[in-house]
């Protein structure tokens, strides 16, 4: 099924500016919230890939354009793992995920991964649907792997290329 954006977003390479809007998108989004060092961190990494998607501005007023939404990738030779994916709540069910995950899983690709995973939490539903319509399958599950509220991860994955 193809669903058009139905947001105007590119998607780029993030850049240490970036980390303001990327920690707000993140506080919003999760109960337990990757640090500020934890992103400086990963910038600082070769083997993270990061981007993010930036949307008409709020309102469609045609100002400069704000940052909808972020993922994080980490390579692991022909193995990478997404680490953190989020949409800003205002720019959400809109196709930005999608965007991003397609954008982060090519760019992947490019790089000789053949196969990427995930952990996502059982009950985020929108979340798993978005995963499942991009290629991922349920591989296993990581009993308490999630704080505040503790429960379960499932572990997803999906191959790059058809094979």
């Amino acid at each position: 099924m193809s669903v058009a954006v139905s947001m105007a977003a590119t998607v780029r390479l993030a850049e240490a500016r970036d980390l303001p809007s990327i920690l707000a998108i993140e506080r919003q989004s999760f109960s337990d919230p990757w640090t500020a060092d934890a992103f400086e961190s990963a910038f600082a990494l070769q083997r993270m890939r990061m981007f993010v998607a930036e949307a008409g501005a709020a309102g469609g007023r045609g100002g400069a354009p704000v940052l909808a939404g972020y993922v994080v990738a980490l390579l692991l030779g022909a193995e990478a793992e997404i680490a953190d994916l989020a949409v800003a709540p205002s720019a959400r069910r809109r196709g930005i995920g999608r965007l991003l995950l397609d954008r982060v899983v090519a760019d992947l690709a490019s790089r000789g991964v053949m196969e990427v995973f995930l952990e996502v939490r059982d009950s985020n539903s929108a979340a798993r649907t978005l995963y499942e319509t991009r290629g991922f399958e349920t591989v296993g599950r990581r009993r308490g792997y999630y704080r505040h509220p503790v429960e379960d991860a499932l572990i997803l994955k999906r191959q790059t290329a058809p094979g």
